[in-house]
């Protein structure tokens, strides 16, 4: 089977919903044994686990470890903010920094050492806003060109160790997120803000979280064992189509 991840254990953060739910029954579907990081959920997979908090990531991916190697790790834990540098408190840039950057940090520490000995694979996901300029998306989008940058980093240093480290930029994909925004800034309006939101992308609709998570399928098989270093994005055409 082509992009197999059989015998692969992955851990994915943020699994619980959204995209990274997607990601996690994708990986499932081809064979890959998920582990779950979130602050909710839960199942035999599923750790409770703040990615914020350095001891706790390390303590919980230190005892899948213990279960065997991890060959998988995947970066999907975010917040998002809607606002511009005005609009940006000193309490949301800390949010966003904590979670956004420090939460990929706290977790490729945590996976590299036990990577170190027989390689693996780290993706991270940034965002279209790290590479292009997006309205009311200040501390977003700086959150995110971090996420872009270490990828770059981190694939450079772990070259000679068989790690690679990948990063996928989507576009507006349509999660609970979009709907819970539309619903509380836009009451009565949503089938018109959504249908507005869905034209912004060049293709004329928001992704699914399946067509990001399969995308997370190829980067992570044995397929994609000659790209490293690289942003991919799924945009609908949105960085190269637009204006």
């Amino acid at each position: 089977m082509r992009f197999s991840l059989s015998g692969k254990t992955a851990i994915v953060t943020g699994g619980g919903s959204g995209i990274g739910h997607a990601i996690v029954e994708a990986l499932t579907e081809q064979g890959a044994t998920v582990h779950i990081l979130d602050l909710a959920g839960e199942g035999p997979y599923t750790h409770h686990c703040d990615v914020t908090q350095q001891d706790q990531v390390k303590q919980v991916v230190d005892s899948i470890a213990r279960g065997g190697r991890i060959d998988i790790l995947i970066n999907n834990a975010g917040i998002g903010f809607v606002g511009n540098l005005e609009q940006t408190t000193e309490e949301d840039l800390d949010r966003l920094y904590a979670v956004n950057i420090k939460g990929v940090y706290n977790c490729a520490l945590a996976c590299v050492p036990h990577m170190k000995a027989h390689g693996g694979v780290i993706l991270n996901m940034a965002s279209i806003g790290s590479s292009v300029a997006l309205a009311d998306r200040f501390a977003y989008s700086m959150s995110k060109g971090a996420v872009l940058t270490m990828t770059y980093s981190i694939a450079k240093d772990y070259l000679a160790y068989g790690i690679r480290c990948n990063s996928i930029s989507p576009a507006r994909v349509h999660t609970s997120f979009v709907d819970n925004f539309i619903a509380k800034n836009y009451p009565g309006r949503e089938e018109e803000m959504f249908a507005k939101l869905a034209a912004s992308q060049p293709i004329g609709r928001m992704a699914q979280p399946r067509e990001v998570a399969d995308l997370a399928v190829y980067l992570c098989s044995d397929e994609a064992a000659f790209a490293t270093g690289t942003d991919f994005p799924i945009d609908g055409g949105f960085i190269k189509l637009n204006g």
